[in-house]
């Protein structure tokens, strides 16, 4: 399963899975990234019904995207699923914070040494 996006990817910030009809997981192994393609394995489908794929990637320039989409298996399949899917985690809204502290620790820091030297 794969999907492009229109930016290169973070490969250690992405995720995909495939949820089955049945609440298990149908992807099998870990994610993998290739410039703005995202990719994921997957097993043997089982039962018939709506599959969804869940994805969460950070660009390059640090903007994360998250969202899913489905798709309909008309005909059972013979193969066994993973583990049981778990819950998603809330997203935080896709801003990245660690950039704003950094700014800050450093402004404040910069403005400590500025105001002991001003002192001598």
């Amino acid at each position: 399963m794969s999907a492009t996006f229109n930016e290169a990817l973070q490969p250690a910030f992405a995720n995909m899975t495939v949820v089955g009809p049945d609440n298990n997981l149908w992807s099998e192994g870990e994610p993998k990234v290739a410039g703005a393609v995202l990719s994921v394995g997957v097993r043997p489908l089982g039962p018939a019904g709506t599959y969804t794929v869940n994805y969460r990637v950070t660009s390059a320039d640090g903007h994360v995207v998250s969202g899913s989409w489905s798709f309909e298996l008309t005909v059972a399949g013979t193969g066994t699923p993973g583990s049981a899917a778990s819950a998603q985690a809330p997203s935080d809204g896709g801003i990245v914070v660690w950039p704003f502290v950094l700014v800050a620790v450093v402004l404040i820091g910069g403005g400590a040494w500025w105001a002991v030297r001003r002192r001598r």
